[in-house]
């Protein structure tokens, strides 16, 4: 076994622990249900990969890039196609839009939230 490798679990828990500033920020945004009422998990291992932030419910996995992704954008591509295969809907955001913008950042999670499909529509209740 690869000695540089990690359960996700574990992995998770690290980049939990040494979380981007930018990741802090969006997550003191949409943790604890603050957005929408929507679950989102940090670090959240799916297949192969570890995702920022993942709703499971809504299907929705929100990326936080640094600089580094604009030069192997075939990576990400790939990623998320893996992730739309899967039924995740994937959005990103730069770095620098989420410690400067945070409020269009948070406007746009709003937005696609409010445009995917109801996660259970046959667990909808009167009145929700």
């Amino acid at each position: 076994m690869d000695k540089g490798y990690k359960r996700p679990t574990a992995r998770s828990r690290e980049l939990r622990l040494h979380a981007t500033d930018a990741e802090r920020r969006l997550w003191q945004q949409i943790g604890a249900r603050k957005l929408a009422g929507v679950c989102f998990n940090r670090q959240f291992p799916i297949g192969p990969f570890i995702c920022n932030f993942v709703s499971r419910t809504a299907r929705l996995v929100i990326e936080v890039d640094g600089g580094q992704h604009a030069v192997d954008v075939a990576k990400d591509e790939a990623r998320t196609a893996y992730l739309e295969a899967r039924g995740y809907r994937v959005i990103r955001f730069w770095n620098n839009n989420v410690l400067e913008r945070i409020e269009g950042v948070v406007s746009e999670i709003e937005r696609v939230l409010a445009v995917m499909p109801s996660p259970n529509p046959s667990r909808k209740r009167e009145g929700n």
